[in-house]
């Protein structure tokens, strides 16, 4: 309970802590509430405009992983880089509405270390998955952190080591169509790394919310 502080104006007695907390309610401030998130969408933003300036070359030299000789330092650059990359302004803009929607919710819940760890882990394993198998092929974005986040934000903490249903039923739904659009539908959309960016979800999710841990590693 504030008691404030009094003065006389104009016969009256005016609280001055009151009008001082008035006039801070009028201030419009702005708050880095999830400094991670917001960096990777900043940084996603630049580098698409990066790879518009030359034309794709980015993309193709630093933002896109495809098979590669390992003595080649690019190829390490590639395979972290590419989750930055983006082919065009509807792919950036549908990943980054998704990951501003639901990654300030994760990195208030789990903490920026564990978002950075996680963007980690996706780059590293979509990367190196397409560059075994899809070699020939050039991958860009970040969709399989958005299908990370997905599969991360259905976890609810609980005391023992069981698995929340609406895990089940967010993996069943998402797994599903990617599983059913990568047999039925020919397009240009890597539906593998969408479901490999679900299940390293699935695995932090299950690391982070049922076991005894705050940390991934």
């Amino acid at each position: 309970m504030i008691l404030g502080r009094f003065m006389m104006y104009n016969n009256r007695v005016v609280n001055i802590e009151f009008l001082e907390d008035g006039m801070r309610k009028n201030n419009i401030r702005l708050s880095f509430n999830s400094p991670v998130i917001i960096t990777f969408v900043l940084i996603c933003l630049i580098v698409f405009g990066l790879n518009s300036l030359t034309g794709g070359w980015a993309n193709r030299n630093l933002f896109g992983v495809y098979g590669a000789s390992l003595l080649n330092i690019g190829t390490y650059i590639r395979v972290f880089g590419h989750v930055l990359g983006h082919a065009n302004w509807p792919h950036y803009l549908g990943n980054m509405t998704l990951i501003l929607v639901i990654g300030p919710m994760l990195e208030e819940k789990y903490g920026s270390a564990n978002i950075v760890k996680l963007i980690f882990i996706n780059a590293v394993v979509t990367g190196v998955f397409h560059m075994i198998f899809f070699p020939a092929d050039i991958l860009v974005g970040a969709s399989g952190i958005v299908f990370s986040f997905i599969m991360l934000s259905s976890f609810t903490k609980t005391d023992d080591d069981s698995i929340p249903i609406t895990v089940i039923l967010v993996a069943f739904i998402y797994f599903g169509q990617e599983l059913y659009q990568s047999i039925f539908i020919r397009d240009n959309i890597s539906q593998i790394s969408h479901m490999l960016g679900g299940a390293v979800g699935l695995w932090a999710g299950y690391k982070l919310s049922t076991k005894k841990s705050s940390k991934l590693f």
